[in-house]
This record gives structure tokens, sequence and C-alpha cells, in this order.
């Protein structure tokens, strides 16, 4: 439908906006309101105002889910553009002298599960900052930061050690994970994955086997996430997970199926004791992160 022309063409607000692909990218106006901080009910009343606007609707409701119409497709080129203009032109008046390197440091599960979502938002903001990241062990992390090859680090730390110079972010309940429908947990001895030496939920699952009694074998051994998953999902092997990471096709299991409680894990940051202004940005943002999660359980 086209405005008339002695008309003028109603101006998109880019807070509106921000909400509409907040939830085309969730799938759910519940989610993205935990995103844009507001509640669902504002959430449709601000998608309402903007189909209103433009005359015709956005998004495919139903019971499950939220889809894009075809007119949805194009507004949300629209809109990512729209909202990437205003992000640089406000940094160039906010933070016009905050530019720089930032060397980071993160164990392959939370560089793969995390980050991205996290730098990508850290990429809108400061723009002028480039970040460098080194995906490792987080004993080798531990090194590197020594070495002050890196300016930040996360590392993952067991519950029972105090780690100097390191602020704790997130304290999580490990948990054995296994493939929807799987039997593994069941084999005697117990086929497990694990990870290296040196790996919290490695200590954390032989400990308590050991506790136990339970005899097990590892059948399965990965420095990486994705390996891991594919070991449970083929019904290979069980593994300690954190309980985060237990997705759709996965199930959590415990002493109802024999098998131990392995207590917490912890993700610890370490930041340069002499910290530029670019580190302190990205460190502070890392922060913010963690602490959305704390309170949404959403990165």
């Amino acid at each position: 439908m086209n405005a008339p022309l002695n008309h003028p063409l109603p101006l998109l607000e880019l807070d509106v906006l921000r909400t509409f692909v907040a939830i085309a990218e969730t799938g759910s106006f519940t989610a993205a309101s935990n995103s844009v901080f507001r509640t669902p009910s504002a959430v449709s009343m601000q998608i309402k105002k903007l189909e209103d606007q433009l005359g015709r609707p956005v998004f495919v409701r139903d019971a499950r889910s939220v889809t894009l119409t075809s007119d949805g497709e194009m507004l949300l080129t629209y809109a990512r553009r729209l909202l990437a203009l205003n992000r640089e032109a406000v940094s160039k008046f906010v933070m016009p002298d905050i530019s720089g390197v930032v060397r980071l440091g993160s164990p392959d599960d939370f560089g793969e599960r995390v980050l991205p979502s996290v730098l990508k938002r850290f990429a809108q903001t400061h723009p002028a900052i480039a970040v460098d990241v080194v995906i490792d062990q987080s004993a080798n992390l531990r090194k590197r930061m020594a070495a002050r090859q890196l300016d930040i680090t996360l590392m993952t730390c067991t519950e029972d050690l105090t780690h100097p110079g390191v602020e704790i972010l997130l304290t999580e309940p490990i948990v054995w994970a296994g493939a929807k429908g799987g039997c593994a947990y069941m084999r005697e001895p117990l086929p497990v994955s694990l990870w290296e030496e040196g790996c919290a939920w490695r200590a954390a699952a032989v400990k308590a086997l050991g506790s136990l009694g339970r005899g097990y074998r590892i059948a399965y051994m990965s420095a990486h996430t994705a390996g891991q998953r594919a070991a449970i999902l083929a019904d290979l092997a069980i593994a300690p997970l954190p309980k985060s990471f237990i997705a759709d096709d996965l199930v959590e299991l415990g002493a109802k199926d024999g098998l131990p409680e392995l207590g917490n894990y912890r993700i610890g940051m370490a930041v340069a004791t002499d910290a530029s202004a670019p580190v302190k940005a990205a460190a502070d943002h890392i922060r913010a992160a963690f602490d959305m999660f704390n309170e949404t359980g959403r990165f």
C-alpha cells in the first residue's frame, strides 16, 4: 500500500526495529523480550505499532513459533542496516578515542557457544576495537596470560581451588549428558567421553565415579565440544557437561540412572594488570554478558 504523495511517510523508531530484529533472530517474543529488557506485552505492542505503520504483517504467529512474512524478511534487511548505521554514527561521538587491539583467550566450549554472540555485540558498540581470539585449554591460557601473550582470558576453574587474580563470572552445575533415548549409561563398564587431563569437568567426573565405585572406560576423548557432542549423540558414551549445555537433543542423567552428582564448576576471567582502555572496555562487556546470563539463562 503506497502512501499518498502529500502525506508524510511514518518514521520507523530504532527501538522498535531493535525489538523486531531480536524476535526475528530468536524466533520468540519471550526470548526477544529478555534481550531487549522489555516485558512480552510491551514487545507485542511494539510489533503491533510497527505493523500498523507499515500496513501489513511482519510475522506469522502460531502456538509454537514465530516466523517472518515475506514483507518481514524484506524489513529485516533494512532494519539491520538502519541499526548498524545508528551504532556507527553514535559511536563516532560517544567513544571516538577508544580504539586498538584486544588479545582474548577462551576455552573451546565457551569459544564455540558464547563468544560469537558476545563479540558480535561488542563489535557493534565498539567498532574501532579489534579482538584477536585464541582458543586453547584453560591451563595453556593461564600460561599465555602469565607470558603476557593475552590481555584477557576466560578459563574454567574448579570449585574447590582459589585462583589468584581471577574474577569468577559464573558458577554452574556439571551434569551427565546422554543421548535422548540412549542406553550408553546402562553399559558396564560405563563408557564416558572426557577431555584431557587438567579439565575441570573431567576431574569432577573421575572423582565422582571413584567415590561411587562405578567402573568406567574412556570410550571417546576430545578437547572440542563438537567432538564430545558427537560421541553423546551417537550413544557411544555419556559425558560431563555444564547444565546449560543440555539442548533438545540431549538429556540430563543423574541419581535415578545410577550416576553420581558432579558438583559445580566456575568460569573465571583474568585481565592484564596494566589493561588499556580497549581491554577494559572488552572486559566490562564480557562481565555484562555473564551478568545477563545469570539473570536470564541466555547469552
